[in-house]
């Protein structure tokens, strides 16, 4: 049902580590399969040999204090007690937003659509290559990852508002575009204000350690943005400069 071509990673670092992984398939030989390769590849795996019993550990794991949460879901369709489809519908109706990976014989366009609009996250066919598989589950995990990370919050000053993850600024109600570093300046300026920063400081903070240069290109980047923050960039009332020091954010 499935290749055996399995192919270890070196790169099954943080965040492979301390993912727990719920296993659900009938098939002896398969379910087997799936857990030695996830658990060779860093993950804690939990297993399940029918629907219900994987409701039971699901629902366990969520009651129980202390007990972490499983960050993924492999799960084949059809299933004793209770079939794939059923169960991921049941746990999307309760609210569980665990990600889910349907494995399934059936690969017609109508069962994969059916699949996802249900609630699966991801659709394998049988016969699969283990690299897939696993390819396929690092990615949902990747993105489990960064959709649980905190949200930074917006930095704002007077008329200037600064989007951190989304790398937007808006300047009195309008967006403006800025490069990559004159970004990185304002939200270094924004997050720190009425701090002096040398040119040096700020070729160190925002170009690097390693740049290779002339430090008036601070200046040359302190200009455009005043054209762009300033409402006179020659009377500027954000980016001040303090002369013999270097710069601060009004």
């Amino acid at each position: 049902m499935l290749s055996l071509d399995q192919q270890q990673s070196s790169s099954s670092t943080g965040l492979t580590q301390m993912k727990r992984i719920l296993v659900v398939e009938d098939e002896d030989l398969i379910r087997e399969m799936l857990t030695f390769a996830l658990e060779g590849e860093g993950y804690e795996v939990i297993t399940a040999a029918d629907g219900r019993a994987a409701l039971e550990i699901l629902q366990d794991a969520e009651g129980r204090e202390g007990d972490d949460p499983f960050n993924l879901l492999v799960l084949d369709l059809m299933l004793p007690q209770i079939n794939g489809l059923d169960l991921c519908r049941l746990l999307r109706y309760q609210g569980n937003l665990v990600p889910i990976l349907i494995l399934s014989a059936k690969s017609s366009e109508t069962d994969r659509v059916l699949g996802l609009e249900i609630g699966a996250d991801d659709y394998l066919t049988k016969p699969f290559s283990m690299p897939e598989l696993i390819a396929r589950c690092r990615a949902l995990l990747r993105r489990q990852h960064f959709s649980s990370l905190p949200q930074m919050p917006v930095l704002q000053s007077r008329d200037i508002k600064l989007y951190p993850q989304e790398c937007r600024v808006t300047v009195r109600g309008d967006e403006v575009n800025l490069s990559p570093k004159e970004f990185r300046l304002l939200e270094l300026f924004i997050s720190n204000p009425r701090r002096v920063w040398s040119r040096e400081q700020l070729i160190d903070q925002v170009w690097g350690p390693d740049f290779v240069g002339d430090t008036k290109t601070v200046d040359v980047h302190i200009r455009w943005l005043r054209e762009k923050l300033e409402k006179d960039p020659s009377q500027p009332e954000y980016l001040i400069t303090v002369r013999g020091f270097g710069y601060r954010f009004n």
